[in-house]
């Protein structure tokens, strides 16, 4: 169901959206080609390349069509999210080929749905416990324990599941802030679901319509850390008020999600080879003023 939002490059690094906290974009991408057009009935039109998703994601008519980097993955999330009913929430529904494949040469197909991102935490919030309500009985995907790529590797490293072995997130402030952070973790006992790990871009609002959720990115976490992982970037690209980190302390276990989830995505700051100074900058801030809250 992925429309828009992080994209994998060839050597493995899960490069995000063209909003949020990585606003650059990688341009030269080219569109689908006539063959993968046909497949998915989607020729009649000239492809058209969305915004965010790297200058990856076309639309054309009203299919959207994007490369995918693990084949397994994105047949799972259309199987998945084909018929699935999230109550007061639009899903954009997988596209099969003429021949009924998930993927053809590489890239994935699905209908396109309206609609931007928008601050509005609260909408968010409530968009998040409806789909997670809807999958919280999904088996726990096998490809989640082999994933590589830079967020898989930095939500093990927020968990201690690894080390920074290669000195990925470096030896400056930012590394000895994690550290200090990492240093205080305590046991999580609430139990882990399939949730999507990036929702806070990847809720869209058009007008009077439900709110639709893209780009679902799975984890295999507590629905609390996807909570707050919505926390932390609606405080650091939201405007957010520093109150939400207690307003949301309604789930088992809060302040350690939450400092898995700010771990998470300081890690993720700190290793992405393309991460912007004053993004890093915002982070660094956004993680200083979090950590009063993770006591």
């Amino acid at each position: 169901m992925v429309i828009r939002g992080a994209a994998a490059r060839p050597d493995g690094i899960r490069v995000p959206a063209g909003r949020g906290p990585f606003p650059f974009e990688t341009n030269g991408n080219q569109p689908p080609p006539d063959h993968v057009l046909l497949a998915f009935g989607a020729q009649d039109g000239t492809p058209t390349v969305l915004p965010g998703g790297q200058g990856r994601t076309w639309l054309c008519g009203g299919t959207v069509l994007k490369p995918v980097s693990n084949p397994a993955e994105a047949s799972w999330l259309a199987t998945t999210f084909e018929q699935l009913q999230v109550p007061g929430v639009r899903l954009a529904r997988p596209v099969r080929s003429s021949d009924g494949r998930w993927v053809v040469s590489g890239w994935s197909a699905h209908r396109y749905v309206s609609g931007n991102p928008a601050p509005r935490q609260e909408d968010i919030l409530s968009t998040a416990n409806a789909l997670h309500q809807a999958i919280a009985n999904e088996p726990e995907p096998r490809f989640l324990r082999t994933r590589t790529d830079l967020h898989s590797w930095a939500d093990r490293l927020a968990w201690g599941e690894i080390v920074d072995e290669d000195g990925r997130i470096g030896a400056g402030h930012g590394a000895r802030l994690f550290a200090e952070l990492a240093a205080d973790r305590r046991e999580v006992r609430t139990a882990s679901q399939l949730v999507h790990g990036d929702l806070f871009n990847n809720v869209l609002f058009a007008g009077d319509a439900p709110p639709a959720v893209i780009d679902f990115t799975p984890y295999w976490r507590p629905v609390g850390w996807a909570v707050g992982v919505i926390a932390v970037d609606a405080l650091a690209w939201g405007e957010a008020p520093i109150e939400i980190m207690t307003e949301w302390r309604r789930w088992r276990d809060w302040p350690e999600l939450l400092r898995r989830a700010l771990l998470f995505r300081l890690a993720v700051s700190l290793a992405h080879p393309l991460t912007p100074p004053s993004e890093l900058v915002t982070m660094l801030s956004t993680a200083e003023r979090i950590a009063p809250h993770l006591r």
